[in-house]
């Protein structure tokens, strides 16, 4: 359980930090659930909804195959 949870934190850190220049390049859109923060200039962005609903589609895949 703490294997699992570590790695979705790990996960959102990562998407998080490399979310401004994928946005620039992607149109993506927020959800209501995912944080945007700005401090001393930079914008940090942390997909909370956004990793929950993909790992419920990824999940549904999986069992379905």
């Amino acid at each position: 359980m703490l294997k699992w949870l570590l790695t979705i934190v790990i996960v959102v850190l990562v998407l998080g930090l490399l979310t401004p220049a994928l946005r620039q390049r992607l149109p993506a859109r927020r959800l209501p659930g995912d944080l945007t923060l700005r401090w001393r200039a930079r914008d940090y962005f942390f997909p909370f909804t956004t990793t929950i609903l993909l790992s419920l589609l990824f999940v549904a895949i999986s069992r379905l195959l």
